[in-house]
């Protein structure tokens, strides 16, 4: 005959603490934000860096692919140099990074 403890789940084996349950789930945060949280962040903080520390005469590319030179520069807006006599306001926001000029070649060695 079988025991009604026995049948509803609570006798035969023994029954795990309530933390022990909990284990994989934060084991799984701590993945999730090592892995991707916390590099998010760090690369959040750089474009922030960046954008704030743009001056005048800085070359950028905006997230819509447009390359140009900074000739002014307010809180919220910067005025880009596109072509000869051709300058545009964008945002601050839609910049996406600086343009490092081609680096000369070394001179060979004879």
């Amino acid at each position: 005959m079988i025991d009604i403890a026995y049948a509803l789940g609570g006798g035969g084996g023994e029954g795990t603490g309530g933390f022990t349950g909990f284990i994989p789930i934060i084991l799984m945060f701590v993945i999730f934000y090592f892995l991707l949280i916390r590099p998010q962040q760090k690369k959040q903080k750089e474009q922030r860096n960046m954008v704030s520390n743009l001056k005048k005469g800085d070359r950028i590319i905006t997230s819509g692919g447009l390359h140009g030179r900074i000739t002014g520069l307010d809180d919220a807006t910067l005025t880009l140099e596109i072509a000869d006599k051709v300058r545009v306001k964008v945002g601050r926001s839609s910049v996406a990074g600086m343009v490092q000029p081609a680096s000369q070649p070394q001179s060979e060695k004879k």
